[in-house]
């Protein structure tokens, strides 16, 4: 009984993730008034958020319905490797967003000069494949393991923190390179550059005389402000300790929360947060009824 409400359960949550997420994406390309940068980068957003819920999210489901528990040492690797890709990617993503943010607020005169189509496709080539490199070598360190203690996972889906604490072989330069330079590449870059591009955003509002245009040019950043500050906490709360100080039973639902909130909350931050979203599903619910 337990398992069938677990399994509904996790069920909703990646059908909500998928719905939502694949909702944004079918809006941004249909209606014109949303192919904006600000948008591409937010559809590169949702394409990551379905992609890592899949990852971890869809051996739940699987298992369930096969009743077969266990998971190769291998595809328990490849499963940690493309959820770090998948989250390294999301970090330099909501990166380029608020560099996006900070052209159109400080620099408006000029924005489409420098946020144009080549410019954008080339900053999501680069958060692309730098997620993908950065996480490489941890997982190359991660290959090298022989020896574990056990042969349970405790957590629902494989993350890099429970099988350091399985393993029996020396995980000191895998701690030092995940709290030091993973932290300060993967992590602490692109929170940098979220942060300097707030610093001059707000600068900016603060200088507008009028309140309208004050609150106007900061709704147009709470979403992504409000996005990254979770995902940030979440993930500093989650990764930012050594394994030998982590507690999984805690760790358990921050993860559940990364993997399986996040997703759904993302779309529905940027859809009830969004003016132009929200105007955009409108004018698609009124083409729709004019069809039939």
């Amino acid at each position: 009984m337990m398992n069938n409400i677990i399994f509904f359960l996790v069920l909703i949550i990646y059908l909500l993730t998928l719905g939502g997420n694949v909702s944004i994406l079918l809006l941004v390309c249909l209606d014109r008034q949303l192919h904006t940068p600000m948008y591409f980068f937010l559809c590169n957003l949702s394409i990551l958020d379905i992609s890592c819920s899949t990852n971890n999210l869809n051996n739940i489901l699987v298992s369930f319905i096969s009743g077969d528990n266990t998971v190769s040492i291998l595809r328990c690797l490849v499963q940690i490797f493309i959820f770090l890709c998948l989250t390294c990617g999301e970090l330099l993503i909501l990166a380029a967003m608020s560099f996006d943010r900070y052209v159109a607020i400080c620099s408006p005169l000029h924005y489409h000069m420098i946020m144009n189509a080549r410019i954008c496709i080339l900053l999501a080539i680069i958060c692309w494949v730098l997620g993908t490199v950065e996480s490489i070598p941890i997982f190359l360190e991660l290959m090298k393991f022989t020896c574990y203690k056990s042969n349970v996972v405790n957590h629902f889906f494989c993350d890099i923190m429970p099988v350091l604490k399985l393993s029996c072989s020396d995980t000191h330069f895998l701690d030092l390179y995940i709290l030091t330079l993973g932290v300060i590449i993967s992590a602490f870059s692109p929170f940098l550059m979220t942060f300097i591009s707030y610093v001059f955003i707000i600068g900016t509002i603060l200088k507008i005389r009028s309140t309208t245009g004050r609150r106007k040019a900061f709704y147009t950043c709470s979403s992504h402000l409000t996005v990254v500050s979770l995902l940030y906490t979440s993930l500093a709360i989650q990764y930012m300790r050594p394994h030998s100080l982590v507690n999984l039973n805690s760790n358990k639902l921050i993860s559940l929360f990364n993997t399986a909130a996040m997703p759904i909350l993302n779309p529905m931050i940027y859809s009830f947060k969004n003016k132009d979203v929200k105007v955009a599903f409108q004018r698609r619910m009124r083409f729709s009824l004019l069809l039939k």
